[in-house]
């Protein structure tokens, strides 16, 4: 299965584990549930789920990758206690706590959430000292003589053994004690989630053409090489931190992060032209209405890379403007939860004394937002919305309170915050407008030729697109997806014409 379905099944399993019943016992009691064991190449991104799974379910994350670990590190180190037996005294070998086990208390005194995931990578790459003790903690939910906490759902992965000779497979015992998810690379779903996460539009429309060098694993003499998701991650967000200091990505350091000679390569020679365009067409000015004759001309005319590229640009640039209006639309939603409140307040108990009642309101949120943050329940883009807010009943809700009654002050922050909203409503509709002028531009260019439905479609599978598009309507986005609806039924009903007469 691919990541996103595996990462779903993996949210599906910790629901089942974690619903108790009306006594507040699990429903699955913990013999039962099954560790998750998830096997697949290196750099799809097993890892990185797990991550996102406990933010979506509220719960800790403990992670450890045990190639790091020897034994006495994993169970704990011996020493002796005494113990009666039958009327005798004797000197007994115990364990002190596993260094994992005491993290996962550790991880509960810290953030408060007492369930969690204990995910273990690289599991079935331990060392032979270290494999017995790994067996044990898959079959009984114990490092030593410690167990894993009660609402501890362990998950553990690994890689096949063609990726790595160090694997070492686990007895029939051990694996009907697990629940196996294999997953295998997907381009679709990764760019779904690269759209999403706004990674570099020239890695996602390079991928998009060139799908096989999405993830390459060769053997060569000269060793392995190969390019991974993961990898391709990584070259984004530098490559994003490249164009704000100023500086050039050239093969060199491609290679770095795409260790296969070829593709690395191939995208550098792709980057170079990739930025031409990117100088050539000025687009800015096109998505302000401003469509010159000449590059029309030049963009009818040329290879079909070319305008592959000039799309990707141009359907880059409109989904930064949607999901800048959505991450806005977000920081007003949370102020307006806080602001809410806050007037309420104002015009009864605060009404005396309003800047002390904002200051209270203040430090609560102050004390939601750490509170949160500590238990790593929020995304980057969380945190800056909540750093967002926070900034504005710092210094704006604040300095607006520093005069007049309670009900004084609760007119200019709803007049403040008025203003706010009016500048929200001016970006969304520039960001609709801008998108009009993307279909203004495609269909003087191209007309409704396969760019047009190479435009419409990526803006079908983009996430901040279809979530604008769910409040601002755009006639021409309707229209040619209703088109493309059409032909594919046309094209589906032919092929099935043309099965039935053979």
């Amino acid at each position: 299965m691919n990541i996103k379905r595996a990462k779903q099944e993996i949210k599906d399993t910790i629901e089942a584990y974690l619903l108790k019943d009306e006594y507040g016992e699990y429903v699955i009691p913990q013999i039962r549930q099954r560790p998750v064991l998830l096997l697949g190449a290196p750099g799809i991104g097993k890892t990185q789920i797990m991550e996102q799974i406990a933010r979506e379910c509220q719960v800790g994350l403990v992670s450890y990758t045990i190639t790091h670990h020897t034994r006495q590190s994993a169970i704990g180190l011996p020493f002796i206690s005494k113990k009666e037996f039958g009327g005798k005294e004797y000197s007994v070998t115990e364990y002190t706590m596993s260094e994992i086990v005491a993290s996962i208390y550790n991880k509960i005194e810290k953030t408060g959430l007492k369930e969690g995931i204990l995910f273990i990578d690289e599991i079935n790459c331990v060392s032979e000292t270290l494999a017995p003790a790994m067996l044990q903690f898959l079959q009984c939910k114990m490092f030593g003589n410690h167990e894993i906490p009660q609402g501890w759902v362990i998950v553990a992965a690994g890689n096949p053994p063609e990726y790595n000779k160090s694997v070492r497979e686990f007895d029939v015992v051990t694996m009907d004690r697990v629940k196996k998810i294999e997953v295998e690379p997907d381009f679709a779903v990764w760019k779904e989630y690269a759209v999403k996460n706004q990674l570099h539009p020239a890695v996602i429309s390079y991928l998009s053409t060139r799908t096989a060098n999405f993830y390459r694993m060769e053997t060569t003499v000269d060793g392995r090489t190969f390019a991974t998701p993961r990898g391709w991650e990584d070259l984004s967000q530098m490559l994003v931190v490249y164009e704000k200091l100023g500086k050039k990505m050239d093969r060199e350091v491609v290679r770095q992060y795409i260790q296969h000679e070829k593709i690395a390569k191939d995208f550098a020679n792709y980057l170079e032209l990739y930025e031409k365009y990117q100088m050539d067409y000025q687009l800015e000015a096109v998505l302000r209405g401003e469509i010159d004759d000449a590059l029309k001309k030049k963009a009818s005319h040329a290879s079909f890379d070319e305008k592959l590229s000039v799309v990707s640009l141009l359907l880059s640039r409109v989904r930064n403007a949607f999901a800048d209006v959505l991450r806005g639309q977000k920081r007003i939603d949370l102020l307006y939860g806080q602001l809410k409140e806050l007037c309420e307040g104002l015009t009864e108990e605060g009404g005396t004394n309003p800047l002390a009642f904002v200051k209270q309101t203040t430090e609560a949120f102050a004390k939601e937002y750490e509170t949160k943050k500590k238990a790593e329940l929020l995304t980057r883009l969380e945190e800056r919305i909540y750093r967002d807010v926070l900034g504005l009943l710092e210094k704006d809700v604040w300095d607006l309170a520093q005069e007049g009654s309670g009900a004084e002050v609760f007119e200019k922050i709803r007049d403040w915050f008025g203003t706010l909203q009016d500048q929200q409503e001016q970006e969304e509709t520039a960001a609709s407008q801008m998108l009009e002028y993307a279909f203004d531009f495609m269909e003087e260019v191209f007309g409704s030729g396969q760019e047009m439905v190479i435009f419409v479609t990526e803006l079908n599978s983009d996430y901040y697109t279809v979530q604008f598009l769910q409040q601002y309507e755009c006639e021409r986005y309707y229209r040619y997806n209703r088109q493309l609806l059409v032909d594919e039924s046309s094209q589906a009903i032919e092929e099935q014409l043309r099965q039935m007469g053979r």
